[in-house]
């Protein structure tokens, strides 16, 4: 290394050791994992650059199964399992958020994306491919900063300058519809930083395109991650776009999170022959292992145009009959700690919250967040 960057490299480490936690907090750097094949901090001219993958990044759970690649959402295990279209989505880095501390007043992002295809005709590529940045405000409150504007595979950029000043803790959710091979988060030559470890008992959803996050114009304004914040909880997103239908292959992943509880919003996908046919095995199949923590049922969502679309309307209904049933079959049953989301005004009911009639807009995902959050508050006692 030149000896200008030596003595950049070792003002870094003096002053993050200063700074950082004391030795076993829970909100200091690990160390790092050989295995990993990543430094914790590299020199890059002005910048220092922290490989996340050194303190991990919420969202990625099965953390001691094998991968196939650092970010998959599935273990690769899971390959053998699951179906080939589930298997292929999960490897989209959909929901995962990493978090960080530092003052600096500008913040840099570096990362490479997994598929060519950068933005979708009704997803843009800060939603596609994307990383969103929210900070907490001085009241504790997240709020967002800014989101990159992906033109090609890999970036480099300063992602925001000219911050206030200050310490804060920072959020970055990853890409909705693409892959990343690796993410980094830069800061200047002085800054502090402190990467935050995980936190423990995600909220799990398990859903369709709308969870998976498809139409929302960057990935902090899915509902799934909207409810993080306003729950001020860590969040799992298993949306597999066209693929969400109750399959017991990923009900046994689901079993082996520590979730505080689990959202299965799978209608949209499903017709009412298999939401009679499914939900009740797939409920049991939770429950087998998981007797208490908290099953949340959400119908599918209306189609906004669905006003003048009658067997559009007739469909609706039908599934939505089919869940409360099953619903209705599980509480007479004794199954404990289930809770509902009635569908019709998801997305309102001025035909206004969705891109394309079936998948939501960021309004349609605000208004989703918006009905979800008391019945979770309610089913977390929170």
């Amino acid at each position: 290394m030149p000896p200008s960057l030596l003595r950049l490299a070792l003002v870094v480490v003096i002053a993050n050791s200063l700074w950082a936690a004391p030795p076993g907090s829970p909100s200091s750097i690990p160390p790092i994992d050989p295995t990993l094949g990543a430094s914790a901090a590299t020199v890059d001219a002005s910048v220092i650059w922290n490989d996340v993958t050194t303190w991990g990044v919420e969202g990625r759970e099965w953390i001691a199964e094998d991968r196939l690649s650092w970010f998959d959402r599935l273990p690769a295990a899971a390959q053998k399992t699951v179906t080939p279209n589930v298997w292929s989505l999960s490897r989209d880095c959909t929901g995962m958020m990493v978090r960080f501390k530092t003052d600096a007043t500008s913040i840099y992002v570096h990362y490479k994306l997994t598929k060519e295809a950068l933005a979708k005709p009704s997803m843009p590529a800060t939603g596609v491919s994307g990383i969103d940045l929210y900070a907490r405000d001085g009241k504790g409150a997240w709020r967002w900063v800014q989101v990159t504007k992906p033109g090609q595979r890999e970036l480099k950029v300063e992602l925001v300058k000219e911050l206030a000043p200050g310490s804060r803790e920072y959020a970055a959710y990853l890409p909705l519809q693409n892959g990343v091979e690796f993410v980094r988060i830069g800061v200047p030559v002085g800054a502090k930083f402190e990467g935050l470890v995980p936190r423990a008992k995600p909220v799990v959803f398990y859903g369709t395109s709308i969870t998976h996050g498809v139409c929302a114009s960057r990935p902090g304004m899915v509902h799934t991650a909207i409810l993080g914040r306003h729950l001020d909880m860590p969040v799992v997103n298993l949306g597999f776009a066209g693929n969400g239908r109750m399959d017991a292959a990923v009900g046994d992943y689901l079993v082996k999170i520590d979730a505080a509880a689990y959202v299965i919003d799978c209608l949209p996908n499903m017709n009412p022959t298999q939401v009679t046919e499914r939900t009740v095995p797939f409920v049991k199949q939770l429950r087998a292992v998981k007797p208490e923590t908290p099953i949340i049922l959400v119908e599918d969502r209306r189609n906004t145009n669905e006003w003048i679309l009658p067997a559009k309307a007739s469909f609706h209904n039908r599934n939505h009959a089919a869940l409360k049933a099953c619903f209705e079959q599980l509480q007479q049953e004794g199954v404990r700690n289930l809770h509902y989301v009635s569908g019709d005004e998801l997305y309102g009911t001025d035909s206004e919250g969705s891109t394309d009639g079936s998948h939501a807009s960021d309004l349609g995902f605000m208004r989703q967040a918006a009905i979800m959050e008391p019945v979770l508050r309610a089913a977390l006692k929170r």
